[in-house]
């Protein structure tokens, strides 16, 4: 099905922008921000996603949700296939904070439709039906656990943005804490601290 060509005088009437998009194995986005909220849905790979308040990972098959101007950082691990939905600020039933969710069957066709179709326009009654059916779905859904605080403070931020970055590397507490100039007894304690998990977890 081809898409239908759109010009500027249609930009008022979209209420979803959508985005198919592939990502290699270790691709990272700096912290940016969207003027719409974003649903991004991991067709395949894993996406990390972190925020202010915190950070989330999404396996294949989930996607994370990013509220319209919040700043956010992506990582892919694995060649990571992702199907976007941008959510027009101000339509109803949009997650106020981040978080990961859990994708239905319903609304993975209703994303993959989506993305077929381009972009959702509120003069279509078949698109206005989609884009409603999708915010229903968002709304149905609970958040599960799979997001990481982040420490408060700007040391143990940026240890924890290491370890985030290098997932893989296993050096040990005293060698993260030699690195960054503080006792394996202070990064332990911080980290539970600001954190309610251990380094570890």
């Amino acid at each position: 099905m081809s898409r239908t060509r759109h010009t500027a005088a249609d930009e008022p009437y979209f209420l979803v922008r959508t985005l198919a998009s592939e990502c290699p194995d270790g691709r990272a986005l700096a912290p940016h921000a969207h003027p719409w909220g974003q649903l991004i849905y991991a067709v395949s790979g894993v996406l990390s996603v972190w925020t202010d308040q915190g950070s989330w990972v999404a396996p294949p098959h989930w996607a994370v949700w990013a509220p319209a101007g919040v700043a956010h950082a992506m990582r892919f691990t694995g060649t990571a296939s992702l199907r976007t939905l941008y959510v027009r600020p101000g339509l109803a039933g949009q997650p106020e904070r981040s978080g990961v969710v859990p994708v239905s069957p319903l609304l993975r066709e209703l994303i993959l439709r989506a993305v077929e179709i381009g972009m959702l326009d509120r003069r279509e009654p078949t698109h206005v039906a989609i884009a409603d059916l999708i915010l229903s779905e968002l709304r149905a859904q609970s958040t599960p656990s799979l997001d990481l605080p982040q420490p408060r403070s700007p040391l143990f931020r940026r240890i924890g943005e290491h370890v985030a970055a290098a997932p893989g590397e296993r050096s040990g507490h005293a060698a993260l804490a030699k690195r960054f100039g503080v006792s394996v007894r202070t990064l332990e304690r911080a980290f539970v601290a600001e954190t309610e998990l251990s380094l570890g977890r």
